[in-house]
C-alpha cells in the first residue's frame, strides 16, 4: 500500500482547528523529528503522511500533485483550483474558519448596489477618467471568473500586498475583492457589500487529488471527517 500524503495548516487557528477536527473523527497527529518539524503522520490510519505546510501552500501543492490530501480554506483551494477542474475534488467541508470573499465599493457610492450597476459605472468611469476601474485583491482567478459571470469588464486588477481594505481610501484603488467574517472591518474603512457581491461562502475543506478519492483510507477519513462535522 503506498504513502498517502495529508497536508495541514503549520501554524495559527487553521492549525488547531484541524487538529481538534482529525481527532474528534479518531485520528491524532504524531510530529517526527522535533516539535516544530514539518512532517508527520496521521495515527489511526494506514500510511498517511502529514505535512505541515502554509494554507496558501497546500492549495498550490494540491494542484502541482505534490500531495494527496490537504485541509485549508475553500476560498485558497478556489483560488487555485477552479471547480471545474477534474484534478481535484472537494470532500468534505469542516465547518470552521468561515469567511466570505466578497466585492465591496465604497459607501458614499449611493446608486451602486449589485454588480449591474458595477458595470455601469465602470463605462462611466472609463468615461470620465480614461482609464478602467481598479479592483484591489488577493484573489485575482475568482475576480475575473466571477467578474465575467456577472458581465462586468471595465475594470483591471491591482495586486493588494497589505489590508486590502485600506486600497481605496489609500488611492489605490476603487473597488476591492477581500475575505471578510463579520465585515465590520469593511464598515470601518467605509466600504459596503454589494447585494449580489458575494463570490464565495468559505469554509475550511478537506480537498483530494482525484486519483487518490477512491483509496479506502481516503474513504474512511472522508466519512469520519463528515460524521462530526455537525456533531
Amino acid at each position: 500500500m503506498s504513502t498517502l500524503t495529508l497536508a495541514i495548516p503549520s501554524k495559527g487557528r487553521l492549525m488547531d482547528a484541524s487538529a481538534a477536527r482529525l481527532e474528534k473523527a479518531g485520528y491524532g497527529i504524531e510530529r517526527l523529528g522535533s516539535e516544530r518539524g514539518y512532517r508527520g503522520r496521521l495515527t489511526g490510519a494506514d500510511e498517511i503522511e502529514i505535512a505541515f505546510l502554509s494554507a496558501s501552500e497546500i492549495a498550490q501543492n494540491l494542484r502541482d500533485g505534490k500531495i494527496d490530501l490537504g485541509i485549508t480554506g475553500e476560498d485558497l483551494l478556489r483560488e487555485k483550483i477552479a471547480p471545474d477542474d477534474p484534478s481535484t475534488e472537494l470532500l468534505v467541508r469542516l465547518g470552521f474558519g468561515p469567511a466570505n470573499v466578497v466585492v465591496a465599493v465604497p459607501q458614499c457610492w449611493l446608486d451602486v448596489g449589485s454588480m449591474a450597476d458595477l458595470d455601469e459605472v465602470s463605462e462611466s468611469f472609463y468615461g470620465r477618467h480614461g482609464r478602467r476601474l481598479r479592483a484591489a485583491t488577493k484573489y485575482h482567478n475568482l475576480t475575473r471568473r466571477f467578474f465575467a459571470e456577472k458581465g462586468v469588464t471595465g475594470y483591471r486588477i491591482v495586486e493588494s500586498l497589505g489590508a486590502t481594505e485600506g486600497a481605496p481610501a489609500a488611492g489605490i484603488a476603487e473597488i476591492i475583492v477581500d475575505i471578510t467574517t463579520t465585515g465590520s472591518t469593511l464598515a470601518a474603512n467605509h466600504l459596503k457589500i454589494l447585494d449580489d457581491g458575494v463570490i464565495l461562502k468559505s469554509t475550511a475543506v478537506l480537498a483530494g487529488r482525484s486519483e487518490a478519492a477512491a483509496d479506502p483510507r481516503v474513504a474512511a477519513l472522508k466519512a469520519a471527517l463528515a460524521a462530526v462535522v455537525d456533531a
